[in-house]
């Protein structure tokens, strides 16, 4: 169909204007139809995009804004709770771990001194009875006893090899030599295992000056050798003294044994010397 020119002056009627329903078919098939590849976007798109500028869109935008910000707020806190639920955990760890370091070592030092007492308690026990059976024919003397020149060499040579034998020689009137007597019978009932005698210095046959200028002195012998010679024991103690004092002289030279020793024999023996016999014994 051809355009007028009054068509012309208003625009291509087939393009861009619409008259009546009787031209509408063929302004379609003019222009080709409706364009299918132009669509109108949707209403809720075209929402997220517009902005509101009033007043409602402002509140709105601020209630959005606190309402991101307390979101952000929880999720902080929660992240807190958690970090901190983690150092709770970290240090009550440590602390278990501490605790039950420490109770572990405990129970090692009560297991040690457990095992320890328990060993020295065997030991001392095997000791004992080790003791016990070496003493059991240990001869126990608990007294003085009085040699004469007859008898002297055999209470030397005959005795059991392992009991030491404490000799004091002395003589009458001798300053020092009462008082030796005295000690060694206090000492006898003490050491039961050492065999204590005395002898008058000339009885054994010794010389004169020696008997009046070397006593008191002590020979001790152990299977039949002399092991021990201390002459003018007043240089020592002096003219009066006290057992202790001879005691202490005798062990710091190993004369003397432990006196558990001798209170083992004792028991050993199951019996104590007769209290009623003489301090000094003459045979």
């Amino acid at each position: 169909m051809a355009v007028s020119l009054d068509d012309k002056l208003l625009g291509e009627k087939a393009h861009y204007y619409c008259s009546s329903s009787e031209d509408e078919g063929e302004s379609e098939n003019l222009a080709g139809g409706p364009d299918k590849g132009l669509q109108e976007p949707p209403m809720n798109e075209l929402k997220e995009y517009a902005t509101n500028t009033g007043p409602k869109g402002v509140i709105n935008d601020f209630r959005r804004y606190k309402q991101l910000e307390n979101e952000k707020r929880e999720e902080q806190e929660l992240e807190r709770l958690d970090v901190l639920k983690k150092i709770q955990l970290t240090c009550r760890s440590e602390l278990d771990d501490k605790k039950e370091k420490e109770k572990d070592e405990q129970f090692e030092l009560n297991l040690e001194d457990l095992l320890e007492d328990e060993f020295l308690k065997e030991y001392r026990q095997k000791r004992i009875e080790e003791m016990r059976k070496r003493l059991e024919n240990v001869p126990r003397f608990g007294k003085v006893i009085a040699l004469t020149k007859e008898n002297f060499l055999d209470n030397i040579d005959k005795e059991d090899p392992s009991v030491k034998i404490v000799i004091h020689l002395y003589e009458d009137d001798i300053p020092g030599c009462e008082a030796m007597n005295g000690c060694l019978q206090c000492l006898a009932k003490e050491y039961q295992s050492v065999k204590f005698c005395l002898i008058k210095a000339s009885s054994a046959k010794l010389s004169t000056y020696f008997s009046s200028f070397g006593v008191p002195a002590i020979l001790v012998y152990k299977n039949r050798e002399l092991i021990g010679n201390f002459i003018r024991l007043t240089d020592e103690f002096g003219d009066d003294f006290y057992a202790t004092d001879v005691e202490d002289f005798l062990i710091s030279h190993g004369v003397l044994p432990d006196k558990e020793v001798d209170k083992a024999i004792i028991r050993c023996g199951g019996g104590h010397v007769n209290d009623t016999d003489s301090d000094l014994d003459l045979d």
